[in-house]
């Protein structure tokens, strides 16, 4: 089978899905923005070939690409794996009839209004929303549904740009802010109240084949806006043996059914509370922030690879062992500038060293990074353990106990 990476080089994990497609049999041929020459021996050796583009969201310029390309050989599959990608991707598979994940399934996807309003139909519980174009329609959406609010770009990913508004006046700044960004229509969402969690699979012609779920602490909009919090996200390894994950997993199966999503990885967020399991939105894509590597380490499972043979041979070959629960801790600097020193270090590594999977601590006098960029932008630590209550304490004593100084 000969497929089309989008943009193997960057960012960095983009390599193990290279690796995995070619450790699976199939013919890897990258297409990037990087110059050939500056890919690394280790991703060319799983590249057969590499055409550089000016960008991988350009839709003439991809599609022109993979007309070459198809001028040489057969092209079985075009796969992209990060968000900003996939609309594109899909253009370009129509426009070149090749099969995968279609345009309108990557723009319900992406287009949340669009989403929101398709699984409504569908019967999928989730909260009330509007595109919003005008100042206007945003002020009736709020006089109509009550504060607080949520407010994010149509098309955004994870919680950038996501703004909770809790009057009148937030609004308004909120939407100035939009238009100093250019953002000419936003997604205008009821507040749902509950804990913030995720739903990922591995889907094969529209059946769930593997499937993982995680929780946020505290959920993602506190813990992107707060410094003094070292956020965490924990996959449990209670999916088979807990019943109330049956309504999730239920909610999973029926809004891949109703965007239509075939063979492909996917990401749902979702919330409970007060109102119940509401849907919030999903992304037909793998989850970032290093989830692949947390499932792969607490189930005993390649799962760039999983992915990789279901693209290539249209099924899975493992089962997740659910031996561990896995989660991440991020650390972050006391201010931003930059890091000068860390303390709690070696007291950890006694205390829990077996259950530590990997850590990422910035060499002294690196920049910091700021809270807004996410987990992994500044130091962090990965841990399992085969109880999750006990994994949940151990991550939350490195939060407390393992500082990142700077200035």
């Amino acid at each position: 089978m000969n497929v089309v990476l989008v943009e193997p080089f960057f960012p960095r994990n983009q390599r193990q899905f290279a690796r995995a497609l070619a450790e699976a049999g199939a013919t890897v041929i990258g297409v990037g923005e990087t110059p050939v020459y500056g890919l690394d021996d280790q991703l060319k050796g799983w590249l057969t070939h590499y055409e550089q583009v000016s960008s991988v969201t350009n839709v003439e310029a991809m599609t022109s690409t993979i007309h070459s390309i198809q001028g040489q050989v057969w092209v079985d599959r075009l796969e992209a794996t990060v968000e900003a990608h996939t609309m594109a991707a899909a253009k370009v598979r129509e426009a070149c009839g090749i099969p995968g994940t279609s345009v309108r399934t990557a723009w319900l996807c992406r287009d949340k209004p669009s989403m929101k309003q398709a699984l409504r139909e569908a019967g999928v519980p989730t909260a009330r929303s509007i595109a919003a174009g005008t100042a206007a329609e945003a002020h009736a959406f709020a006089a109509e549904v009550g504060f607080p609010l949520i407010l994010k770009p149509r098309s955004g990913a994870g919680a950038a740009d996501t703004i909770r508004v809790d009057d009148d006046d937030q609004l308004n700044k909120a939407l100035l802010s939009y238009g100093r960004q250019g953002v000419g229509s936003i997604a205008a969402e009821e507040f749902v109240e509950g804990h913030e969690g995720f739903y990922d699979t591995l889907t094969v012609d529209g059946e769930v084949a593997l499937d993982f779920v995680s929780h946020y602490y505290p959920n993602v909009l506190e813990a992107m806006r707060t410094r003094w919090i070292s956020p965490q996200f924990v996959t449990t390894n209670r999916v088979d043996a807990a019943p109330e994950y049956a309504e999730l997993r239920d909610m999973g199966r029926r809004v891949s059914a109703a965007l239509g999503i075939g063979t492909s990885a996917t990401h749902l967020e979702w919330f409970f509370g007060p109102k119940g399991l509401k849907f919030s939105e999903i992304g037909c894509r793998p989850p970032g922030v290093g989830a692949w590597d947390l499932y792969s380490a607490a189930n005993d499972i390649d799962l760039y690879r999983e992915w990789a043979n279901a693209i290539v041979h249209g099924r899975v070959t493992a089962t997740p062992s659910r031996r561990f629960a896995s989660g991440i801790v991020a650390l972050r600097p006391e201010a931003d500038g930059r890091v000068h020193g860390y303390s709690g270090v070696e007291q950890l590594q006694q205390q829990f060293g077996e259950w530590v999977i990997d850590a990422h601590l910035p060499n002294v006098n690196s920049p910091t990074q700021p809270v807004e960029a996410g987990y992994m932008a500044n130091a962090y630590v990965r841990m399992r353990h085969p109880d999750y209550d006990t994994l949940r304490g151990m991550l939350d004593t490195v939060g407390r106990t393992l500082h990142v100084h700077a200035a």
